[in-house]
């Protein structure tokens, strides 16, 4: 942890244009606390001291590091020894959601210990999930990660055509997880997001509306001293109606969800070194946008 730390520091140093991005989201992010009266201290004076921003910032690249430390990991954690790490925040949804006998679907950020969610999510249902992931170009690479991932207990499928495979697998009563706080492919539904319109990709909502089956938002979120925080919250299903306004409501409630885990510490949300709000690109390439948002599952 002490080597990622270094690792972290020393990559914000030799990646402006990748802490600009980041930058310019978390600072939206701390303004949108501030607006709201909520957020730790340091994030909301964040919302007008640069130099509050600027630690939130180098804080997110050890958070970022950490991450792939977790990644390169994951095949050796043990469930029961991760699971007696994690302090769980709501034992009434982790009861229902993960132990109740019934698919689920549970939504992500690019946020805290993924690895440690996965393991913590797979080590109390009792069976592996399936998942989508946007396949990196390297093939050997690509089998590394599709590898790792199998030892925690998610089944890896491509993110394009991942609906159907999706379907599958919750009609088969296997539960599913995707990261949703980030367009990759395109397609997204635009929702508030701290006051701004963002795309966000409307698989997780759109498989919940076609299914019945409920949808949470999950996280798990590093704490002092090795150990973590966990967390379900139950996305609300909308009222009957037409499929699209059900589909772009589902969708702003789990938008809320996110932002209620960045209330908590926005430093561990690594997707803000991506867009994610189309007025605030920076020398990105903007996904292909497809208008209807049905199209993709993650």
């Amino acid at each position: 942890m002490a080597l990622a730390n270094l690792a972290g520091a020393a990559w914000y140093r030799i990646s402006p244009a990748k802490a600009a991005q980041a930058r310019a989201n978390l600072g939206r992010v701390c303004v949108g606390l501030d607006a709201q009266g909520r957020g730790s201290a340091l994030a909301r004076r964040a919302a007008t001291d640069p130099a509050a921003l600027e630690q939130i910032v180098r804080q997110l690249f050890r958070h970022a590091a950490r991450y792939y430390l977790e990644v390169l990991r994951a095949g050796r954690y043990e469930s029961g020894a991760m699971l007696a790490r994690i302090d769980i925040l709501t034992p009434d949804e982790v009861r229902e959601g993960l132990q109740g006998g019934h698919p689920v679907i549970l939504a992500g950020m690019h946020y805290g210990a993924i690895e440690v969610a996965v393991i913590a999510a797979r080590s109390l249902v009792g069976r592996d999930f399936v998942a989508p992931m946007e396949l990196v170009d390297d093939p050997a690479l690509r089998r590394w990660f599709v590898t790792t991932r199998s030892r925690v207990g998610v089944q890896i499928i491509p993110i394009k055509d991942a609906r159907r495979v999706l379907l599958r697998a919750l009609k088969a009563g296997i539960s599913v997880g995707l990261v949703s706080d980030r367009d990759v492919v395109g397609g997204g539904i635009s929702v508030p997001f701290f006051g701004h319109p963002a795309p966000i990709p409307p698989g997780a909502p759109m498989l919940a509306i076609e299914t019945g089956m409920p949808l949470y938002v999950a996280v798990a979120r590093r704490m002092e001293h090795l150990r973590y925080q966990g967390a379900l919250t139950l996305v609300p299903m909308p009222p009957p109606g037409p499929l699209r306004q059900r589909l772009t409501a589902l969708t702003e409630s789990m938008v809320k969800g996110f932002e209620d885990l960045l209330a908590e510490d926005p430093s561990q949300w690594w997707g803000a070194f991506h867009a994610i709000w189309p007025d605030l690109t920076l020398g990105a390439t903007k996904p292909a946008h497809r208008p209807t948002g049905q199209e993709t599952a993650s």
